[in-house]
């Protein structure tokens, strides 16, 4: 493995923010086209769950193996696994494109989630390895405002090229990342602190896991609102398409005006930060559950989203902050893990919840008030475990 003490600069910012995206694609861009594969696959047993597993599997898939990734990343080399993953990513996804079997597209989308998990964990380690400081929380924060914003794109060309190809048209888009893998081979550099270098100093389990616990927790605040859009919309009488796509891409911007609010706010102290996400996010959904109306239920949504905006980068530049140079692909996957395990879990909570409380509101009140007792313990509580107060 050959290190760099080279300075990162713009450019392999730009490069890490484009592979950041492309797992984006794995749910995204075919949500549009899921009536589509679901009536072509109709007559298959199972295809109720299987055609949706689809989309889902990738997530779990980083959710299980991004801390795999991040190990192996720091024992061969970041680049040299980002690289090899971008361009498996890009033949599997194509896959699809020639298959006709359920069995295989979901063989296949499983292949994409491991180099998913590899993408996610790599792209964001990298921006640990390469900056620090102030430099490092900006482009922290730029990453989640790209992938936001990408969703918006992502879903758009998803459905343009669904209309024009059939079911297998969003697959297409997979090839953006050929070409993203030969800008990576040919800007990225090894980072000098992955190099082999002793003495080592001890994990940090106890700070990583004060980080990673907090973590699910904002991931399934994140994620259960955005999912649950829809039924929401529909207990307000909203059924139109047009109007819950509208209200999921004001969402998205919300989470963009999050991380731009970090970026202004970052000095603050990171337990001052939580607070200020957990407190945004018990707002939007202690509104949402007992408020309605369209307008209403967008405004509040979009609130939401402001704090996991602030959320995200907030705990992913805690973690990055505390893990040395020489873990830091393995922490960076255990971060990137949980944060799409709670991908995973929001819907199957909120489902639980909605069962348990006879109804979808009062599913979304007792995140909301769990959300707000967490901005109460962060505002008022002084943290002692230097994970949540690094700055103060």
């Amino acid at each position: 493995m050959v290190a760099s003490d080279r300075s990162a600069g713009p450019r392999q910012g730009v490069v890490l923010m484009a592979a950041a995206v492309m797992p984006a694609m794995a749910i995204i861009s075919l949500v549009p086209v899921l009536p589509m594969l679901l009536r072509e696959f109709g007559d298959v047993p199972g295809a109720a769950v299987l055609v949706p597993m689809t989309l889902t599997v990738p997530a779990l898939c980083v959710a299980l193996f991004s801390p795999l990734a991040g190990w192996l990343s720091d024992r061969i080399g970041r680049k040299r696994v980002l690289v090899a993953a971008l361009l498996l990513y890009g033949a599997i996804g194509l896959m699809p494109l020639a298959l006709h079997s359920l069995v295989l597209i979901l063989g296949s989308r499983i292949l994409l989630g491991l180099n998913e998990a590899a993408i996610t964990t790599v792209a964001t380690t990298m921006i640990g390895d390469y900056y620090e400081g102030a430099r490092r929380e900006r482009w922290v924060a730029i990453q989640t405002a790209v992938v936001s914003l990408s969703a918006i794109v992502l879903i758009a060309l998803g459905g343009v090229l669904g209309e024009a190809f059939g079911s297998r048209g969003p697959f297409l888009l997979y090839l953006l990342a050929l070409p993203i893998a030969a800008l990576a081979a040919a800007i990225l550099f090894e980072p000098a602190t992955t190099a082999r270098a002793a003495p080592r100093p001890a994990f940090p389990l106890r700070p990583v896991a004060a980080i990673i616990a907090t973590t699910l927790a904002a991931a399934v605040l994140f994620y259960t609102l955005l999912l649950q859009i829809g039924p929401v919309l529909g207990l307000a009488g909203v059924t139109s398409p047009a109007v819950i796509g509208a209200v999921g891409a004001a969402a998205n911007v919300g989470v963009v005006l999050g991380s731009l609010a970090f970026r202004r706010l970052a000095a603050l102290p990171t337990r001052g930060l939580l607070a200020a996400g957990f407190g945004l996010a018990a707002a939007g959904y202690l509104g949402v559950a007992y408020l309605g109306g369209v307008w209403a239920v967008t405004g509040l949504t979009v609130l939401a989203c402001i704090g996991g905006g602030i959320l995200l980068p907030t705990l992913l530049t805690a973690v990055l902050r505390v893990l040395p140079a020489f873990a830091r692909g393995r922490g960076t996957g255990l971060w990137t893990g949980t944060f799409f395990l709670g991908q995973f879990v929001a819907p199957v909570l909120a489902a639980g919840l909605a069962q348990a409380t006879g109804g979808l509101r009062p599913a979304l009140a007792i995140l909301g008030w769990c959300a707000l007792a967490g901005a109460a313990v962060l505002a008022l509580r002084r943290e002692r475990r230097p994970a949540l107060a690094m700055r103060g």
